[in-house]
């Protein structure tokens, strides 16, 4: 693969002299033609499995086969496989003591030589034309929709405790819904020029081009989609990547790399490198060549990373772009007109599928008194019927949280609910980490809508409420953008338009994805792109036509084919 990049590199030096050689010839006869097939723009079907369907037999043969065994998952670098002494493992967290895959942690000097490469493979990856990048992309998001669509579900469900359906959701449709729609987003792009206003005398033109340098892409455990993203969305606009996976998200990020590779990724254009994350941190931003770090993760670590760039600012060749989305503490807010089945079923699956583990799943939600004693039956009712269990029964409607950290995390704020005066416990509340890390389902009901459960992010499948007046509705409408530095979901549920047309406007700096009549979770790749301000995110908006433009360095070109022949200007002269 290095050889076929050389190959390109010099192909294009050879174009370069040409262009030299004869000015007055147009760039456009001397580049090749783009030639970008058009293809439609569709979302993946997300498959129902239904008892004795297809694809229901075909992931229980998945999931055995990948919880047979202990899979090992080296360091790739540049093609060529490493490991070292230090050895991890990725366990299933519905039962912990079953070892899914060991892997790798990088070192220093592993680190530095992945960006050795992956800047040493930029300018070589970044000749490759657009049309053969984007047949790269089609033929992989092909072999995740197909050869390999169980096997990335099987190891999400089992290395990440994702159900099925969460699974699907996510490593299959939204993975390869990334995969496709961004390739069909730069196709887009590429189509714009500018304007030339008299083609005979001038042209002008604009082409996308990786940045020099290499980007670090470091990827959460709660979505396999998210590490596609993050990596190979910036490896398709012609960059060198450096990919450091979560360790909870191991195996299924290695199945991503692998299809990325047989689909034609060349070697050292992606970097798969596991490690220890201020080891990995401190390396990348210490280079002179860090050009983008693209991040999901928590706010500490962001901060942590920019305030790293910040420190070398004087050390980089470029200034290194920085994206990152970092969570939420999400809502719900219902006013009297609300539909209350609705705000029920909503507020059920948001708050408890994949235990609340989802960037964007309703952690706080505020309901008007009058509807509270419906609201309150509804949610009970629903809580109780809640199956939580081994992700391979398929009547699970959740599983275990990802870790003994998040476990140890979401527990504190339940042990606070439970001593609080001001805290009730009205469901759920127990948790077991015995077998694996499950917490149950927990909704609080709070008389403080300042305190900390209500304000910091858990990440864990715990909804707490704070029930208000009526008469102090637009007061309590106020504390869901001020009380929490937050502002990534949130939805209202209401019938009365006037006072959804107050809500739109009185939320507009509350979340970067805002709901009406519907759950704070599900944005689809092309239909809601993701992200959200303040403390959430710098909002690149994933999944939208722009993303991939962060990740791109532009460049315009004039080229003029009637010669300047005189200095001054005409009315130097009359």
């Amino acid at each position: 693969m290095l050889r076929m990049l050389h190959n390109t590199t010099l192909r294009c030096s050879n174009l370069q002299l040409g262009v030299l050689k004869n000015s007055t010839r147009s760039l456009g006869s001397v580049l090749p033609d783009l030639n970008l097939k058009d293809f439609p723009i569709l979302n993946e079907p997300i498959l129902t499995y239904r008892k004795n369907s297809q694809e229901r037999k075909d992931l229980v043969q998945a999931l055995k086969n990948t919880a047979s065994k202990c899979e090992e998952i080296p360091i790739v670098i540049g093609g060529k496989e490493y490991k070292t002494s230090e050895v991890r493992y990725q366990v299933m967290p519905h039962d912990h003591q079953h070892k899914l895959a060991s892997f790798y942690y990088a070192d220093k000097k592993l680190v530095e030589k992945a960006i050795k490469t992956a800047v040493e493979t930029q300018p070589m990856w970044d000749q490759v034309p657009l049309a053969e990048r984007l047949k790269i992309w089609e033929r992989a998001a092909d072999l995740m929709a197909t050869k390999y669509r169980q096997e990335l579900n099987a190891a999400t469900m089992l290395g990440q405790s994702k159900t099925a359906i969460q699974a699907e959701i996510d490593s299959a449709a939204e993975l390869i819904d990334f995969i496709r729609m961004n390739a069909y987003f730069l196709k887009e792009c590429a189509k714009y020029q500018p304007i030339s206003e008299n083609i005979k005398v001038t042209k002008n033109s604009m082409r996308y081009r990786g940045i020099d340098g290499f980007i670090a892409a470091v990827s959460p455990f709660n979505f396999t989609a998210i590490g596609g993203n993050l990596s190979y969305t910036p490896a398709l606009m012609g960059n060198g990547v450096l990919w450091k996976p979560s360790d909870t998200a191991m195996l299924s990020n290695w199945v991503i790399f692998k299809i990325m590779r047989e689909a034609g990724v060349p070697d050292g254009v992606v970097n798969f490198v596991p490690a220890d994350g201020p080891v990995f941190g401190d390396t990348i931003t210490a280079s002179p060549h860090l050009a983008g770090i693209n991040f999901t993760g928590s706010v500490p670590t962001f901060n942590r990373l920019w305030k790293q760039v910040g420190n070398n600012i004087d050390n980089y060749v470029n200034f290194p772009r920085l994206t990152g989305e970092c969570g939420g503490k999400n809502f719900h807010f219902v006013h009297k007109s609300a539909d209350v089945e609705s705000v029920v079923t909503s507020t059920i699956r948001s708050a408890f599928e994949y235990c609340g583990q989802k960037c964007s799943a309703c952690s706080r939600m505020y309901v008007p008194e009058s509807l509270w004693p419906k609201i309150k039956d509804g949610l009970l009712c629903e809580a109780q019927k809640l199956k939580i269990g081994d992700v391979q029964d398929f009547s699970s409607f959740t599983s275990a949280v990802i870790d003994d950290k998040a476990f140890k995390r979401i527990t504190s704020y339940i042990e606070h609910a439970k001593k609080s005066p001001n805290l009730e416990i009205i469901a759920g509340g127990t948790y077991s980490d015995s077998k694996g890390y499950f917490v149950d389902p927990t909704i609080v009901v709070s008389k403080d809508p300042k305190d900390r459960i209500m304000t910091e992010e858990i990440f864990g499948p715990v909804l707490t409420i704070y029930v208000y007046k009526e008469d102090d509705l637009f007061n309590t409408m106020k504390l869901v953008h001020t009380s929490t530095k937050f502002a990534l979901t949130g939805a209202v549920f209401g019938q009365d338009e006037e006072w959804v047309k107050c809500a739109l406007q009185e939320f507009k700096m509350a979340a970067g994805n805002f709901y009406i009549n519907d759950k704070s979770t599900g944005s689809v790749v092309g239909q809601q792109p993701f992200g959200g301000g303040r403390m959430s995110g710098t909002n690149d908006k994933a999944g939208g036509p722009h993303y991939i433009l962060r990740w791109t360095s532009p460049q315009s070109i004039k080229e003029t084919f009637v010669p300047l022949r005189d200095v001054n200007y005409p009315y130097m002269s009359e």
